[in-house]
């Protein structure tokens, strides 16, 4: 008999759902007696043993179905070592329940902060194998996580609708993108929908070369502007500070400002005088259907984690390598960010294009 736990951790994106039904049905194909039991709400049914048997049913039809049919929640790893309101000792909690259903492995899907809980379970000697969930595109050791490029998609259909209308009104309009610290997602959305101005966490921009760049558009008769913002977007005054001092400065733009993307919008119009309007897609950008790619690479991910389970290997993120699946330890992942180089070629192809990145 076979026994696996399954668990989706984090914010959610569209193609949970088929990276569970990969690892299940490499599973079922290939072994005869086998069960599987679903934590619900992420590292929450772990720690509090909520799950329930899941039977091959529950995986049918699903490939295109967004979200989680395990629900998720945000457990943070810097408090995994903290008692909970009750002192209950949660990493205990979680290798209690582990071994009282008798699991042979315990597959993880999330991001950064999920990967590094798993990785302190690993450590304390469960099986683990992490599958790299996130919109971000965030995660070190793979080229790809699943749910980037469906929110890629969402996030450029989003700028793609803002054309017609800053056109006709010869607005400026700010596109804010999520990707949490890093930039891969607004960078992508931002070069497939032909954004004029990209602005990114990893390149501080510098509101007068944003001013200038608006400028020469309407030197050369383009009355209207798009930038594509990531979330985590900083000015090159701020990005120069002292780390305790840049976090204090970012709260203060926290308490004036919705989100970066207004504070931008105001000094955009005292620079140049124009129209400023702003558009935050926000959690659509995690929802709706897995598009095409997601379901293969999904797919992929999750019968590549079956091949492993099936052979006893535990202790690896499965990983994609130059478009080919790999077996990243743990071990040499957990905790790494993967940031966008300022210098890589996006980047600069983009550049040459025309497309200013406020540096």
């Amino acid at each position: 008999m076979l026994r696996i736990g399954m668990l989706t951790s984090g914010g959610d994106c569209q193609a949970l759902n088929a990276t569970m039904r990969g690892v299940v049905k490499g599973l079922f194909n290939n072994v005869k007696d086998l069960e599987v039991y679903g934590f619900m709400n992420g590292y929450k049914g772990l720690i509090y043993g909520d799950y329930r048997m899941l039977t091959a049913h529950d995986f049918s039809g699903i490939l295109t179905r967004g979200g989680t049919i395990l629900g998720s929640s945000r457990q943070p790893f810097k408090l995994m070592r903290e008692p909970d309101a009750n002192g209950l000792d949660k990493v205990e909690a979680m290798k209690q329940n582990y071994h009282k259903l008798r699991l042979d492995c315990l597959v993880i899907l999330g991001g950064n902060g999920t990967q590094k809980t798993a990785n302190l379970l690993r450590e304390e000697g469960l099986n683990v194998l992490h599958l790299p969930k996130t919109i971000d595109n965030d995660i070190y050791g793979t080229d790809m996580t699943f749910g980037f490029y469906s929110a890629v998609n969402i996030a450029t259909e989003a700028i793609d609708c803002i054309h017609t209308t800053a056109s006709s009104h010869n607005r400026v309009f700010i596109v804010e993108v999520m990707g949490h610290k890093v930039g891969w997602l607004t960078l992508y959305a931002g070069i497939a929908s032909g954004a004029d101005i990209i602005l990114l966490p990893e390149i501080p921009y510098d509101i007068k070369k944003i001013a200038e760049a608006i400028n020469r558009r309407k030197a050369n008769g383009s009355e209207f502007t798009i930038l594509a913002v990531a979330e985590g977007a900083v000015s090159k005054e701020i990005a120069a500070l002292p780390k305790k001092e840049m976090k204090k400065k970012m709260a203060e733009i926290t308490q004036k400002y919705p989100s970066v993307s207004y504070k931008i919008a105001e000094e955009i119009k005292e620079a140049t005088g124009m129209d400023i309007r702003v558009t935050v897609p926000g959690h659509t950008q995690r929802g709706g259907s897995p598009c095409p790619y997601d379901r293969v690479l999904s797919t992929r991910l999750g019968s590549a984690a079956a091949g492993l389970i099936l052979n006893g290997e535990y202790g690896y993120m499965v990983g994609i390598v130059d478009n080919k699946v790999k077996k990243v330890p743990l071990g040499d992942v957990a905790g790494k960010l993967k940031a966008v180089d300022p210098k890589c070629q996006e980047v600069r192809e983009a550049k040459r294009i025309g497309i200013s990145f406020g540096d």
